[in-house]
């Protein structure tokens, strides 16, 4: 069975990751700070490397738990909904994330959403199996 939704979202948000990583990479080669973030820390990379390390914390399950919706017959729209709002919040919450400031709106937007769409698949896929489960 193909996954075509599932499929066009993690291909975004796999080049997106690439993005993330990039920027962390160039600024560790522009900065000489090879593994750590220097002595004393740079935060300009601890940020960049965060927002990497951040994205791929969450990303991948919520990805996966597409594709277990859509395996298993859920509403496309949903997916779409789901998936363009994962893309806006990831994009928010890499431009928000900084050391200084935890009240970005960014940051808030970024993170607060990333756990309600967490919350949202997670609920969706155990509502669409509970009905195979009792059967």
């Amino acid at each position: 069975m193909q996954l075509p939704v599932t499929a066009l979202y993690a291909g975004i948000l796999t080049i997106f990751a690439l993005v993330l990583s990039f920027r962390a990479g160039s600024f560790r080669g522009r900065s000489g700070v090879s593994v750590l973030f220097g002595d004393p820390p740079n935060m300009e990379l601890v940020e960049k490397v965060r927002a990497h390390q951040n994205f791929l914390e969450y990303v991948p399950m919520i990805v996966i738990l597409m594709a277990v919706i859509e395996l298993n017959g859920g509403s496309a729209t949903f997916l779409h909904a789901i998936g363009v709002l994962l893309i806006v919040v990831r994009i928010a919450h890499a431009i928000g994330l900084k050391h200084d400031n935890m009240g970005h709106p960014g940051r808030l937007i970024g993170a607060g959403g990333t756990a309600l769409i967490t919350l949202v698949v997670s609920v969706y896929t155990l509502w669409m199996i509970s009905g195979t489960m009792m059967a």
